[in-house]
């Protein structure tokens, strides 16, 4: 058909913009979230948040209704995903969170879903200065009442160490090994909101100060001090883990025996929900950060880029970095069944 003059421009115009709309509600509608809400959990841990933003901006694609993520304890997040209460908790740690997993109730209530990060390391540090000056290699060396002493601030005698926030996996972690590698007597394990106190030790480390800390991968710290550089990482004698931990890898190459597991990070989600949602199963399932991007953001957090917005906005600028790699786990996402 022919058209012509202005009214003829006018009427293409409008079927022009009638299909558009049709084929816009038809994508819209054909979106495997429609219509279904998810509510994220968080411990209110600047540090996840990137990771969690990215999760939930997949979904947001996939037509999900993503609230805003309920910030809890990070046991309550368990139990909380286990009743439904929350959707997913897109930072759980295997095996360092593996005992309250099973005691939300196990895959029965939720689940881990793929990898969201791979080669995570935890382990104990102390200063190269005071680690190359006194021989220093291993954290059962601190039985030495001569080195733990080294490291008292507070003039007991003791070692102090900057350890984590009460109620991390890496507390069980610590605390069982104080009395396995007979710590108790020469180290007291330093607690409180830990970007508080780690602030105290890196600021001890460049007044050339012996500092002992324990500290993890992904985090900006390791760009501030640098293992092999500012800090050395101490290994154990020996393996000594909680019980639901036992038979965990170690073993780190060219560190060697942290004592601590190298963890995987997952997505943990309801059961009940995963069932129900193949598309939102298969994301948990694609979506993966590298541990050097998350460290790079979290630097960026640790120079003041802190609000939610601002990490939202990381979150969305690693994901048009990422445009290809993004729109095939989204496509693939949607096919799911």
């Amino acid at each position: 058909m022919r058209l012509n003059g202005r009214m003829g421009l006018q009427k293409a115009l409008v079927v022009v913009m009638f299909s558009a709309a049709a084929v816009t509600g038809a994508v819209a509608d054909d979106l495997p979230g429609k219509g279904v809400t998810v509510q994220p959990a968080d411990q209110n841990y600047v540090n996840e948040w990137f990771q969690g933003d990215l999760v939930s901006l997949g979904l947001k694609d996939l037509g999900y209704d993503v609230k805003d993520s309920a910030s809890m304890q990070m046991q309550a997040a368990f139990v909380s995903v286990a009743n439904g209460d929350a959707t997913y908790y897109p930072a759980f740690w295997n095996p360092l969170h593996k005992s309250f997993f099973e005691q939300a109730g196990g895959e029965a209530k939720l689940q881990p879903v793929g990898t969201l990060v791979t080669n995570s390391i935890q382990g104990y540090l102390i200063d190269k200065k005071t680690a190359d000056a006194n021989n220093i290699k291993t954290i059962n060396q601190l039985k030495d009442p001569a080195i733990a002493k080294l490291f008292d601030i507070d003039g007991d005698g003791k070692a102090d160490l900057y350890g984590c926030d009460p109620g991390w996996g890496c507390e069980r972690v610590i605390e069982h090994q104080l009395d396995a590698y007979g710590l108790r007597d020469t180290v007291h394990h330093l607690q409180g909101s830990y970007e508080t106190i780690i602030a105290d030790a890196i600021e001890r480390i460049k007044a050339g100060k012996p500092t002992l800390y324990y500290a993890w991968t992904p985090n900006w710290l390791s760009a501030v001090l640098r293992p092999g550089q500012e800090v050395a990482w101490l290994t154990v004698t020996s393996t000594a883990l909680p019980d639901d931990q036992v038979g965990a890898v170690t073993e780190v190459p060219g560190i060697g025996n942290t004592g601590f597991p190298v963890n995987t990070q997952h997505v943990i989600a309801n059961t009940d929900f995963l069932k129900k949602n193949p598309a939102a199963r298969k994301w948990f399932e694609l979506v993966a950060v590298p541990i050097e991007d998350i460290n790079a953001e979290n630097l960026l957090e640790h120079e003041g880029q802190t609000s939610a917005a601002q990490v939202l906005a990381h979150a969305e600028d690693w994901k048009a970095k990422h445009k290809t790699q993004w729109d095939a786990w989204i496509a693939e996402a949607k096919a799911a069944k």
